[in-house]
């Protein structure tokens, strides 16, 4: 049986990050694990590309227009959705999940959901960088995984 996989190496990529500035005090610190996992596994700071959202909703619109302009080889997006006392989280947290899924299919790239979905502001700082590490980091690494994986199908 031959196996794909793709290699975690991210030298010459070219990444987007959309990020919502809704719970900023969240979201920075994704993107910075985000930034910090690009560049250890050998990107170069310069080679991603930060755009700024309102919120979460706004996320798949930007990711769709990052993905499709070819000049990103992935995007990575990052927000922190925090449960509240009416039902406008699971409309946040659902429609940008397959708004996401969404631009993926139509561009063809790897981009990838790091919004957080939580209970609480205490599960989201676990999630941020503490106790269940940085979430921004880890959908980087999909993002890297997937792109060298692309180059091989």
């Amino acid at each position: 049986m031959k196996k794909l996989e793709g290699q975690l190496v991210s030298a010459g990529m070219k990444i987007g990050i959309v990020a919502s500035r809704f719970n900023d005090f969240i979201v920075n610190h994704l993107v910075a694990g985000a930034e910090d996992c690009f560049v250890r596994h050998g990107g170069k700071s310069d080679d991603l590309t930060l755009a700024l959202v309102p919120g979460a909703f706004e996320i798949p619109l930007t990711a769709q227009k990052m993905a499709e302009s070819g000049k990103y080889d992935a995007v990575v997006c990052l927000g922190a959705v925090i449960r509240g006392a009416t039902p406008h989280f699971d409309m946040v947290a659902n429609e940008s999940a397959k708004g996401i899924a969404q631009a993926a299919m139509k561009s063809g790239i790897p981009v990838l959901n790091g919004i957080l979905t939580t209970d609480s502001i205490e599960q989201a700082v676990e999630r941020a960088g503490t106790k269940a590490g940085n979430k921004g980091a880890d959908a980087m690494i999909s993002a890297i995984e997937m792109i060298n994986l692309n180059k091989v199908l």
